[in-house]
């Protein structure tokens, strides 16, 4: 497999090269670090965030659970869906605020319209403690793309090492902009693999996708039914977890913030109507998890399939070509994510607790710094303490999800205090924790972050109708850049 790891390294070099190219031109400061200066068009909107959304978790986590776990995991084609009907209206009131505020941060926004320092910092550490399983999801990710695709040839802990080291020095050199740079690359590569072996490898062994799913069927009769290969994960859990899921896609911080880099509030409409088409390469995915489980069935881990009957069906070039595809799908989003964390760390969380007022190229040095901590911290866990992927992405939904109550209010109601808003969100985080560090996830039946975000929208608006809040402001939404 020597091929393909020499496929594999380059790509991963040439792409981290690409990205530092972003450094080029310009003083870098933190708007253009941050946020790219607010001026990327539709194309590069679209690619950046794609390049955030489809991750290792769509690569190699949504292909394990298809071949694990079955029905269940087709909750992954519905809730991105719901989620760009939402940003259709949800983020160019976002980005509308954060253009005359001048944001560079979720917690930024919540600040601004709650004027609470205490809550922006809640979100940003409720943000960075979500993040870190996500960032640790496409590391875990990563290592298995390598060490799979070279057939051992190169271990998962020196791929995770050298392609995280890359990932973080383009990031700390070109902020954004290098990051949308490699998602153009990684983009491309992507949908070509994913396209290749979706219709490929279903063809070459069963000689379509329909003859495929019906000897799936009269093999694994119950497979494609709720709750598939699982006792927990029947209609209950699917629906609350494709709403969960769905209210909190943008409540990430990374992908929240994405919106900021935008030109105008045009851009980020027309990027929520063209979103959906990347719903298509994930059906793809699952017909490479259900053809594994036809033709190497007792896989240890799952979440090698795609990458396990691509090594096993197609020449070692090609295998490098998949493999390398994989990595820089794991680079771009583990970019994002260090970018987002590390600057609101040091704005959100830094800041306050100096109690002075802060230059721009101060908090610049201090997010590079924070990247490099975030950085050592995810990469400790992804080596010492791996996951399943998909459970990985869950928990950070699980967390993030509970910002939803708080950004609707703010944006499109008006007059609501951060108290009520802080009650709500801690209510709904020791929801969460509770019931995932007591096993009892589902809960009744639904995912622990759905009772948890119910929990949190019942608490907020019970403490705004004890509070009444503050005299009625006109909403956030309604006020115009001027």
């Amino acid at each position: 497999m020597t091929l393909a790891l020499v496929i594999i390294l380059v790509f991963v070099f040439a792409s981290a090269g690409v990205g530092m190219l972003g450094a080029r031109r310009g003083k870098m400061d933190l708007e253009r670090w941050s946020v790219g200066g607010r001026r990327f068009g539709v194309l590069l909107v679209w690619l950046l965030m794609a390049g955030e959304v489809y991750t290792t978790f769509t690569f190699l986590g949504a292909s394990g659970w298809a071949y694990s776990r079955g029905a269940p995991a087709f909750y992954i084609l519905a809730y991105g869906t719901i989620a760009y009907i939402l940003s259709f209206f949800i983020l160019p009131a976002v980005w509308v605020v954060a253009k005359r505020e001048g944001l560079h941060t979720q917690p930024d926004f919540f600040l601004a319209l709650y004027k609470s320092e205490a809550l922006a910092g809640l979100v940003a550490l409720v943000g960075v403690v979500s993040i870190v399983p996500y960032l640790q999801l496409q590391l875990t990710g990563l290592g298995l793309i390598v060490e799979t695709a070279s057939a051992g040839a190169i271990s998962s802990t020196v791929a995770i090492v050298v392609a995280f080291a890359l990932t973080a020095v383009f990031v700390y050199a070109s902020g954004l902009n290098g990051i949308a740079r490699v998602a153009i690359i990684k983009d491309v590569a992507m949908i070509a693999a994913v396209g290749i072996i979706g219709f490929g490898l279903p063809a070459m062994y069963f000689g379509g996708v329909g003859p495929m799913v019906r000897e799936l069927l009269r093999q694994h009769p119950a497979h494609l039914a709720f709750p598939g290969h699982t006792t927990t994960m029947g209609t209950g859990w699917v629906m609350s977890t494709i709403a969960l899921t769905g209210c909190g896609f943008y409540c990430w911080p990374h992908m929240f913030a994405s919106a900021f880099s935008a030109k105008d509030e045009r851009t980020i409409r027309r990027n929520a109507v063209i979103m959906p088409l990347y719903q298509l390469p994930i059906v793809l995915v699952f017909f490479v998890g259900f053809t594994a489980l036809l033709v190497i069935p007792g896989l240890k881990n799952p979440d090698t399939a795609l990458l396990a009957l691509v090594t096993k069906s197609y020449p070692a070039w090609f295998a490098g070509f998949v493999g390398a595809a994989g990595a820089v799908t794991a680079m771009v989003p583990a970019g994002v994510l260090l970018l987002a964390a590390s600057t609101l760390m040091a704005k959100n969380v830094y800041r306050p607790l100096r109690r002075r007022k802060l230059d721009e190229a101060h908090l610049m040095t201090v997010s590079r710094v924070m990247m490099v901590v975030i950085a050592a911290v995810a990469l400790v866990l992804a080596l010492w303490s791996p996951a399943e992927l998909v459970n990985l992405l869950i928990f950070g939904y699980d967390g993030v999800s509970q910002f939803f109550p708080a950004l609707v209010l703010g944006l499109f109601v008006g007059g609501i205090g951060a108290l009520p808003v802080a009650a709500g969100l801690v209510a709904g985080e020791v929801v969460v924790v509770s019931l995932i560090w007591s096993h009892h996830d589902p809960f009744l039946g639904m995912n622990a972050g759905f009772v948890g975000l119910a929990v949190n929208a019942i608490v907020t608006l019970a403490g705004v109708a004890v509070t009444h809040g503050p005299a009625r402001k006109e909403p956030a939404a309604a006020r115009r850049v001027a």
